[in-house]
């Protein structure tokens, strides 16, 4: 069923679980190797196996909508789907446990049906977003790929501080353009100014081929045995209602996260340090369904106010490199011993072990440095880049598939908190070495033309009037939209409602 050998969680703690027939919620899973059902999508499979889900669901997955969307040498249309695909049937597996079914047990599972059309425009929401009709600035002057001595190098200097970072490196005075830039950089080895720029906090990746290593797509850990708390019947559109998450992320792949959990019914409650801003326009698009709080945790008082947070917090997601957040006391184990029964979801750039864990990180340069941008190099050599971000994108929805998973087997096969870990750089392994370009077996081709204005809206906020992208959750029952604007980043109470 599976296209190629797809690393799986390793660890003696991983979460895993036997055979079922019945698609019903909460059911236990098998692994996937052996089972050949044409009718199955091999990349959903994989996601939805890594996640550890009862296999019996898949069959409840189909996918509809335009084939002509995402292209590229890589199979990221296939990817794409299928991370929203596994997050749909996630949603739809709690949907159903917290049904109110005619018997004692887990209402049935609801289909799962994905357009392929609405995957491609949420895949790309930062491109389509508009306020007031203006286009927000994706990438500054000095990010991008330049021409080195010896090859080519990646740059990221879209925030203040990284821009500031990078010109330190390089030596370069802060009126610095692009044109000098460039003449500096190809004078010098990619690797060089790589090292460089690390050691400033700047940002700026060598170009890389494609490596033989592979990373998982997620790793998940049971922590403890301690019993979830009772949820009440919900409605199918909001299975994750009354759930609690403190959203500690950035940019894009953990605010996508959790603003699918917003959009599934979720408190979402999105905490920064008043220190490090973040740009009002990327909130403007990952911010629906959620409030925006600012908390210095160096601070005694808002520590204090943290905690109370945390007490009653059900979920916690973090997306910062690994270690950043511990000397506050977020490291997971910390959280989980003052939280027991926690859920806790985090990712990074470039996976947890090896000498880049620790490394800053974001979508464009893991492709530079994981083999993407060579893979997708045009004719005259230049590097390239995926037609979407999509590793942010992608990642944002397995690690909210991840969580609804985990309050689903807390509650069905083993209780206890939950440690996540997913990464970029292991979205990006399973894009090189797990998904095979090729067309769908089981499905006929799908000519229909594809026109991303078929699923964009427009909502007033307090930014302006957005034009947005709807969300590509799909299952039967799934909620068209989010309950709430994105309010004005940092603005809002730092308490739950």
């Amino acid at each position: 069923m599976t296209d190629r050998p797809l690393p799986a969680p390793t660890g003696p703690d991983d979460v895993r679980s036997s055979a079922t027939d019945a698609p019903t919620a909460g059911g236990p899973g098998v692994d996937i190797p052996g089972v050949d059902n044409p009718a199955v999508d091999g990349p959903t499979a994989d996601a939805w196996r890594a996640l550890g889900g009862p296999t019996a669901l898949l069959e409840r997955v189909s996918f509809h909508g335009p084939d002509a969307v995402l292209p590229s040498r890589l199979p990221v249309r296939r990817l794409a789907r299928a991370t929203v695909a596994a997050c749909s049937l996630a949603a739809a597996e709690l949907a159903a446990l917290r049904s109110a079914g005619p018997g004692p047990g887990p209402g049935p599972v609801p289909q799962v049906r994905i357009d392929q059309g609405a995957v491609a425009t949420a895949f790309v929401s930062e491109r389509h977003l508009r306020i007031d009709g203006r286009a927000p600035v994706s990438f500054a002057p000095l990010s991008g790929f330049w021409p080195t001595v010896d090859g080519w190098l990646r740059t990221h200097a879209n925030y203040p501080h990284h821009r500031e970072r990078l010109l330190t490196a390089l030596g370069l005075p802060e009126d610095t353009g692009p044109d000098r830039l460039a003449a500096v950089l190809r004078e010098l080895p990619a690797a060089t100014v790589q090292e460089r720029a690390y050691a400033a906090g700047a940002l700026a990746v060598a170009v890389a081929p494609v490596r033989d290593t592979t990373l998982p797509l997620v790793e998940v850990r049971a922590v403890d045995d301690t019993a979830p708390r009772p949820l009440e019947p919900a409605p199918v559109g909001r299975p994750a209602a009354g759930i609690r998450v403190l959203d500690l992320t950035r940019v894009i792949a953990g605010p996508v996260a959790t603003r699918t959990l917003a959009l599934l019914g979720a408190e979402v409650l999105r905490i920064d340090s008043p220190r490090l801003p973040e740009a009002e326009d990327a909130h403007a698009d990952t911010g629906f369904g959620k409030r925006s709080a600012r908390l210095d945790l160096a601070e005694r008082a808002d520590r204090a106010a943290f905690e109370d947070l945390l007490a009653t917090t059900d979920v916690v997601v973090t997306a910062y490199r690994p270690g950043a957040l511990d000397v506050y006391g977020l490291a997971p184990d910390a959280l989980s011993a003052r939280r027991p029964g926690l859920v806790v979801a985090q990712l990074n750039a470039w996976g947890w072990t090896g000498p880049w864990a620790g490394r800053r990180g974001f979508d464009s340069l893991v492709q530079a440095g994981c083999g993407i941008a060579a893979t997708e190099a045009g004719a005259d050599g230049r590097p390239g880049a995926l037609p979407a971000q999509a590793l942010d994108h992608g990642t944002g929805y397995l690690v909210a598939a991840g969580v609804l998973r985990a309050l689903t087997d807390q509650r069905t096969v083993r209780p206890g908190g939950r440690h996540l870990r997913y990464s970029l750089a292991g979205t990006a392994s399973w894009l090189l070495h797990g998904i095979a370009p090729t067309a769908d077996p089981h499905l006929p081709p799908n000519a229909e033309p594809y026109d991303p204005a078929r699923w964009l809206t427009e909502t007033d906020t307090p930014y302006g009037r957005l034009r947005h992208a709807l969300p590509p959750i799909g299952y039967a029952g799934a909620p068209a939209g989010w309950e709430r604007p994105p309010g004005r980043w940092g603005a809002d109470e730092p308490r739950w409602r």
